[in-house]
């Protein structure tokens, strides 16, 4: 079974994008006029535009005729993003797993759901949410489980410049919520430890 799964933003406009970018850098005092800055505001346009677009991708599952139970999980998935109060990167890794129901997906899947979440401007905990709603609802499994950790330049770049610190944040339901010894696992497994 397949869900093809498409950015819910529309076409970007990169003549727009790359005016403001340029009058984003003079308002800054920066000049545009070198010969290496004159195709910044192009370049900004651009790198922004990938930022938020989202790869379509179909959402593969099979039927889990074995009836496997145990935990699945994705340890250490890259996933970069835009802080929605900077627009500054966050970049870090996501733990995603589920105890299966009676289907099983695609491994490669999880790292594609928490790109397309990722590629919009976001907080860390609403990302986190996100993913394992969306799993939760779309494989109605017994229980999903999403820990992230990354750097938010935000934080390290400006203002308290704590160079070096991580947000870690985690979303856990169905059984991995309510079972004490299951959600033990997936934070072991994770390598956090709570």
């Amino acid at each position: 079974m397949s869900l093809h799964v498409a950015p819910e933003v529309g076409q970007p406009d990169l003549a727009a994008a790359e005016l403001a970018a340029g009058q984003f850098l003079r308002a800054l005092g920066i000049s545009t006029e070198s010969e290496s800055l004159r195709d910044t505001p192009r370049r900004m346009a651009k790198a922004y535009a990938e930022l938020f677009s989202p790869r379509p991708f179909d959402l593969t599952t099979f039927p889990n005729d074995e009836g496997y139970d145990e935990l699945v999980l994705a340890r250490s998935i890259p996933l970069r993003s835009v802080c929605e109060h900077h627009l500054l990167p966050f970049v870090g890794v996501a733990h995603v797993g589920y105890l299966p129901g009676s289907r099983i997906l695609g491994l490669s899947k999880l790292a594609r759901v928490v790109e397309h979440f990722a590629c919009r401007p976001q907080v860390q905990e609403r990302l986190t949410k996100q993913v394992a709603d969306w799993l939760h609802a779309q494989l109605q499994p017994k229980g999903v489980g999403v820990v992230i950790a990354a750097e938010h330049t935000c934080m390290t770049l400006r203002g308290v410049q704590a160079v070096g610190s991580s947000t870690v944040t985690s979303t856990l339901l169905g059984t991995l919520r309510s079972d004490a010894r299951s959600r033990q696992e997936f934070f072991a497994l994770t390598g956090i430890n709570p």
